[in-house]
C-alpha cells in the first residue's frame, strides 16, 4: 500500500523519492549546519532504524509500519496488535547487526493484558520483497498488573553480545518500580527468544523477576551504547529530576523513594534527593524537558566525537552532552526540532531524528562551505 501523502527527499545517496531539497540552516557550536527533511506526512511516529541496503523502518503509535526507500514507502503487513491508547502503542524498532543474515526485527509495544495493557517485545522476519513481517510472535511481555495508558518506557538496544535491553516504565504506578517481582520501572536484559538472558543480577533471587537488569525508573524512553559497550538510559521525571543515567547491572535508580523532581501538585518526592543504596543520575534537568530518545555520535561532524545527543519534547530541542561525567553543553533548536521523540545516528555519518510535532525525519549534516 502506498501512502502517497509522504514525500521522501533524497538524502546524500541514502533514499529519495524526487523533488527539490529543503534545507534548514542553523548555527550550532560545531559550526554551521543544514536540516534537511527526509521523510514527511507521518503520523505520531515513535522510532526509527536503518536497513543495510539503504531503506529506513518507522513506526507510527497507532501500529503502522513503513519502509521507506528510493522508490517510495510502503506499509509492511503484519505488526502485533496494539493498544493504542495514551501513550500505548507501536513503540520502538531495533534492526540487529546479523539482519543481512537472520531477517530478523525487534519491536516493542502496548500489548493487551486483561483489562490493561503492559510493554511487549514482538520479533519477526522482515519478507524478502520487504512487504511484510514473517512468522511474527511476541517473545516477551510484562508481568500483568497496571490498568493505565502511562509510561510504557519502550526503548529496545542491542548488546555487544547480542543480548536485548528493553526499558520499561513504571506505568502510572511507582511504588511497582522498587518491586522486584514486577518488571515495572526497570531495565530488562533477555535473550532473542525472550528469555531472562544468563548471567542477570536477581536470576537467582527469590520472588523477583528474571529478566529485571536495573530498577527504580520512572519512564526510560531514550536508551543507547556509548563506544565502550556501555548502557546509558535517560527517563522522564515528574515536575523536574529527568535523569541521565549509566546503568549498571543489579543497581537501583531510587525512583519514587528519591528523585531531583517534585509531584506534578508541588509536594516532596519520596524521601528527598539521595539515600545509600540508591544510585545518583549522572546528570539531571530541572525543569524537566520530557526526554525521549538517545544516541552516541561517532559521525562525520569531529566536534560532536562521543557526544550523547537526546531530544526534548516538551521544550522542542536536541539536547548535546558532553564531558566526563556527561553534561549538557548546547540545545540546537529550529522548527524543525519539535516534539523530537528518536534521534541515531545514519549510515551517512548524519545525526538523524524523528519529530512528533512535524511528523517527520530529518538529518543534520554541516552546510556546504560551512
Amino acid at each position: 500500500m502506498r501512502r502517497n501523502s509522504l514525500v521522501a527527499i533524497l538524502a546524500g545517496g541514502v533514499i529519495g523519492l524526487g523533488g527539490a531539497l529543503q534545507a534548514s540552516p542553523i548555527q550550532t557550536e560545531a559550526g554551521p549546519m543544514d536540516i534537511l527533511p527526509v521523510v514527511e506526512g507521518l503520523d505520531i511516529p515513535w522510532a526509527f532504524d536503518f536497513l543495510p541496503d539503504g531503506g529506513i523502518l518507522v513506526t507510527e503509535r497507532s501500529g503502522r509500519l513503513l519502509l521507506i526507500r528510493d522508490s517510495g514507502s510502503e506499509v509492511i503487513e503484519g505488526t502485533p496488535d496494539v493498544v493504542d491508547s495514551g501513550q500505548g502503542g507501536l513503540l520502538d524498532v531495533m534492526v540487529p547487526r546479523d539482519f543481512e543474515t537472520s531477517r530478523e526485527l525487534f519491536f516493542t509495544y502496548a500489548r493487551q493484558q486483561g483489562r490493561g495493557a503492559g510493554t511487549a517485545v514482538f520479533k519477526a522476519r522482515l519478507s524478502e520483497d520487504g512487504t511484510r513481517l514473517e512468522d511474527g510472535k511476541t517473545i516477551f511481555e510484562i508481568a500483568e498488573g497496571t490498568r493505565g495508558g502511562r509510561h510504557f518506557g519502550s526503548r529496545l538496544v542491542e548488546a555487544e553480545d547480542g543480548h536485548l535491553f528493553v526499558t520499561v516504565g513504571d506505568r502510572g504506578d511507582g511504588p511497582k518500580a522498587q518491586d522486584l517481582s514486577m518488571h515495572n520501572g526497570s531495565v530488562l536484559r533477555i535473550t532473542r527468544d525472550g528469555a531472562a538472558a544468563p548471567g542477570n543480577p536477581f536470576v537467582d533471587a527469590e520472588g523477583a523477576q528474571p529478566e529485571i537488569w536495573s530498577y527504580g525508573h520512572r519512564n526510560p524512553q531514550g536508551a543507547a551504547l556509548d563506544g565502550t559497550g556501555q548502557l546509558w538510559a535517560v527517563e522522564h521525571g515528574a515536575r523536574g529530576g529527568d535523569e541521565v543515567n549509566r546503568i549498571v547491572a543489579g543497581t537501583n535508580y531510587g525512583w519514587p523513594v528519591i528523585s531531583y523532581g517534585v509531584n506534578y501538585n508541588g509536594s516532596t518526592i519520596g524521601e528527598g534527593t539521595q539515600k545509600e543504596g540508591m544510585a545518583q543520575p549522572v546528570y539531571y534537568w530541572d525543569p524537566s524537558i520530557a526526554p525521549s530518545g538517545m544516541t552516541f555520535y561517532d559521525g562525520s561532524v569531529s566536534d560532536w566525537a562521543d557526544n550523547a545527543f537526546i531530544g526534548s519534547l516538551k521544550f522542542n530541542y536536541i539536547s548535546r552532552l558532553s564531558g566526563d561525567p556527561l553534561a549538557e553543553v548546547e540545545r540546537i533548536e529550529s522548527d524543525e526540532t519539535l516534539r523530537v521523540r528518536d534521534l541515531d545516528q545514519g549510515p551517512d555519518g548524519a545525526l538523524w531524528f524523528l519529530s512528533v510535532g512535524n511528523g517527520a525525519l530529518y538529518r543534520i549534516v554541516p552546510s556546504p562551505g560551512g
